[in-house]
């Protein structure tokens, strides 16, 4: 079969990777892919928002399945858009995007449907949001509707901090934002849980733990994840039961009842306090840098899984995992998250063993002259198994050190709750 993988980032590299181990792929190409993939793939340099181009490359190459990565295409309809032309694409369409795409239309989901999620409020005005946030608790949390590339929720810990922040999001600080989702801050601790849908049936696709701050010890501004791993420590049979009924299941069933089946990976951000979970966010793909530590513990040959994904055969499949722990590092551009330097090449990375238990997945990297060079924040993911979590952190921790990029920074302490219990 011929399979292409929408999306620059480690998340695509890692899918690129895992699609590479299969005897049933003859082509595989990434669109636009990274220096990563190149060494697997066939990178074809094209705007993903060029739906036309993208439709023309698929028919030339005779593609059988379309993955897309990123949740821009998605929220825009690129699902839609090749499925009208009979493409077979693992990913929702435009409507049942918006479960990430509008944060106000999740919420309004959750209330509707009775799904554990934070108190809050929608406003388009910034009159009616001062009111509300001078009647909530402090710390507030800050959320613009639509996608912000990671970047449109804050955590305020004043009310002069919270009216700066909605005071900008209504102001057009994200293009896709003309709403500002205010919600309450709730107490416990992050876990991510995946599951892989079709319009029959659900699967569980694996649990993981990102770390979203910048800083150890999650400190300083928010990031799109320096770093994962898997599985999750949290994620209990009993917690794992909640999870399903309380927010997947009810989901599934309300997108199915608005008459547009949801269908493709689907990623809850989920709080857990006190034993009970409470969904803080939906992503419409595979996590970054989750992915790519899920993707180094699937057994099962990907290609399989998504060709009954896309027949609507989830149900006849068996997944199976490794029970090995694993761990990424993010490996970020000086200056990251804000202005971060570019276009700084980065050595020794062939000294670095590739194996079922070391990865490098890149991420904001492209070749040029033999050389592997920075364009991105988050550039590289350093990704180890191994039968500790303490193991795996390590292994991925001297690989850096055997990388050595003096123009990049990572955090030491991936896993510190996990590894510290």
């Amino acid at each position: 079969m011929n399979l292409a993988v929408i999306g620059s980032g480690g998340r695509e590299h890692a899918i690129c990777h895992k699609l590479s181990l299969s005897k049933k792929i003859e082509k595989l190409i990434c669109i636009p892919g990274n220096a990563g993939t190149k060494e697997i793939a066939e990178n074809i340099k094209i705007d993903i928002g060029n739906f036309e181009e993208i439709y023309s490359i698929i028919k030339k190459k005779n593609i059988d399945i379309v993955i897309v990565g990123p949740e821009q295409p998605l929220t825009d309809g690129i699902a839609d858009y090749l499925k009208e032309r009979s493409v077979r694409v693992l990913g929702p369409g435009k409507f049942a995007s918006q479960l990430e795409g509008s944060k106000a239309f999740m919420k309004n989901l959750c209330k509707a449907n009775n799904i554990p999620t934070a108190n809050y409020g929608i406003f388009d005005n910034l009159e009616d949001a001062k009111d509300f946030i001078k009647k909530s608790t402090i710390p507030i949390v800050v959320k613009a509707d639509g996608l912000a590339a990671g970047k449109g929720v804050t955590v305020c810990e004043s009310i002069d901090e919270a009216l700066k922040q909605t005071k900008e999001i209504l102001e057009g600080k994200f293009k896709s934002s003309k709403k500002v989702v205010l919600e309450e801050f709730l107490e416990g601790e992050e876990l991510s849980y995946f599951v892989l849908v079709d319009k029959n049936s659900y699967h569980f696709f694996g649990s993981a733990q990102d770390h979203k701050r910048v800083g150890e010890g999650d400190t300083g501004p928010n990031t799109g994840g320096m770093g994962a791993y898997s599985p999750a420590r949290l994620l209990t049979n009993d917690l794992e039961k909640k999870i399903k009924k309380k927010i997947i299941e009810p989901t599934l069933k309300a997108m199915k009842n608005l008459g547009y089946p949801y269908e493709g990976f689907l990623y809850a951000g989920l709080m857990i306090n006190n034993k009970e979970p409470y969904l803080i966010e939906y992503n419409i793909r595979m996590g970054d840098p989750e992915c790519q530590v899920l993707m180094m513990k699937l057994k099962t040959d990907l290609l399989q899984i998504v060709d009954c994904a896309t027949k609507n055969n989830l149900k006849n499949l068996k997944i199976k995992w490794d029970k090995k722990k694993c761990i990424t590092i993010v490996l970020c551009a000086n200056g990251y998250p804000g202005k971060y330097i570019k276009d700084k090449e980065i050595k020794n990375l062939s000294t670095i063993i590739s194996d079922e238990n070391n990865q490098i997945f890149h991420a904001g990297t492209y070749e040029k002259d033999n050389k592997i060079l920075s364009i991105g924040g988050r550039v590289l993911n350093i990704t180890c198994s191994a039968e500790s979590l303490n193991k795996a952190r390590t292994q991925s921790l001297n690989n850096l050190k055997k990388i050595n990029w003096t123009d990049g920074f990572f955090r030491k302490d991936i896993g510190w709750r996990a590894i510290k219990k």
